[in-house]
Parts: C-alpha cells; sequence; structure tokens
C-alpha cells in the first residue's frame, strides 16, 4: 500500500525538518540532460521531496547507459524522459513530473525553462552544455543554475569539487577529465559529482548559497 501524501511528507519532515521541508517541496527544478548526472539528480531531488521537477532529454536507453544512468534492462529502447518519470512516479508519487522529449537549443531554452525556480545542466556534450549555460546566463539571468563538469576517469573522488563561479551559478566536478579522453566514466565518480549537484540544489532552495 502506498502511504498518503501526508504520512510520506511527515516522514520527510521528521527527516530533515519542518522549515526546511516545507521550501522543498514548494520548489520547483528542471533537470536538462537525465543520463549519468541527470538520472541520479533527479532521483535524489524525488528522494528529498521536491515538489515539481521537469525533465528534458531527446534520446533513448541504450544498454551502453546501464553502468552509471538510473535506468533498467527493461526500459531499454524507451525514451529516457518515459523511462525516468515512471521510476520517479514510484519512488515519489505526489511530486509533480513533467517531461518533455526535446533536444534543447537557443530558441526553445527560454520558453521551456521560465517557470522553475532552479536549472540544472546534467548534458555530457560540451557544445550543448555551452549553449544552456551561456543562453542561460544571458536570457534567464534571475535563475539559478547547477552546472557539471569533468567526472570521467578512476581518479580519486575527493577531487570533485562545487565552485560558485557567479552569484547564481555553480559548478560541480573536478574541472578536468573529459570522457572523449578516452578516460571512461564509472558509476560511482559519475554519482559523486551527481550527488553535489543535489546537494547544491538542496542547499540554493533551504537558502545557503555558500560552497
Amino acid at each position: 500500500m502506498i502511504p498518503s501524501k501526508e504520512e510520506m511528507y511527515n516522514a520527510l519532515a521528521e527527516r530533515h525538518g519542518v522549515d526546511f521541508q516545507k521550501k522543498v517541496s514548494s520548489a520547483s527544478v528542471t533537470v536538462c540532460g537525465i543520463g549519468g548526472l541527470g538520472s541520479n539528480i533527479s532521483i535524489s531531488l524525488a528522494r528529498a521531496g521536491v515538489g515539481k521537477i521537469h525533465i528534458i532529454d531527446f534520446d533513448r536507453v541504450d544498454i551502453s547507459n546501464l553502468n552509471r544512468q538510473q535506468y533498467f534492462p527493461e526500459q531499454l529502447g524507451m525514451y529516457k524522459t518515459d523511462a525516468l518519470r515512471e521510476t520517479l512516479s514510484r519512488i515519489a508519487p505526489y511530486c509533480e513530473i513533467t517531461a518533455d522529449c526535446v533536444k534543447l537549443d537557443e530558441n526553445n531554452i527560454p520558453e521551456l525553462l521560465k517557470d522553475c525556480d532552479i536549472i540544472c545542466e546534467a548534458f555530457d556534450n560540451a557544445e550543448a552544455k555551452a549553449v544552456l549555460v551561456n543562453c542561460v546566463l544571458e536570457k534567464l539571468p534571475e535563475k539559478y543554475l547547477v552546472s557539471g563538469s569533468g567526472m570521467a576517469g578512476i581518479d580519486s573522488a575527493n577531487t570533485i569539487k562545487t565552485r560558485r563561479v557567479m552569484k547564481k551559478f555553480y559548478i560541480c566536478g573536478d574541472g578536468e577529465s573529459d570522457v572523449a579522453d578516452g578516460t571512461g566514466l564509472y558509476s560511482s565518480r559519475v554519482m559523486v559529482c551527481a550527488g553535489h549537484q543535489a546537494h547544491t540544489i538542496l542547499r540554493i532552495i533551504s537558502g545557503k548559497y555558500d560552497v
């Protein structure tokens, strides 16, 4: 039996504190890219009780994703937006989850991202990252933006940090590693970076802006 909305809220409030949970439950976050980073970030936010989560991606689940992304073998071939929405709905049945299966570009970013409190960039493509970050900084300067940069390879997870590079812009990662260098992506290190991004988002929601 699924607990009631009140029961789930009270359980979270008991763990997190009433004031924090009230803020989190009324917050809205858009996660752009739901691969290794984004799928893990989305699940962390859902488990924390974020009230509205908007996921955006255009890709399908591939067998190569299963080593680090929050998908299941039976979801192979599904659009990631459909697969992750299904998973998030099981984790947080009272969360308002919206999904757009679309490729973000300079033309649709302002419209698709206008209604959220915080934007999370979780792409694995450098060009896509740059387009999103530049567009948000230019056209949606009132939004908080949390981005990921550098989580590839088997180096120490302790090199992954969170930096506040502008008043409302944060970058999480080691700032150096790139899968294009042939270093590979390992679930544990990707999840560390995703954890930094998710935790930064929760801190922003709670009103803590330092790193």
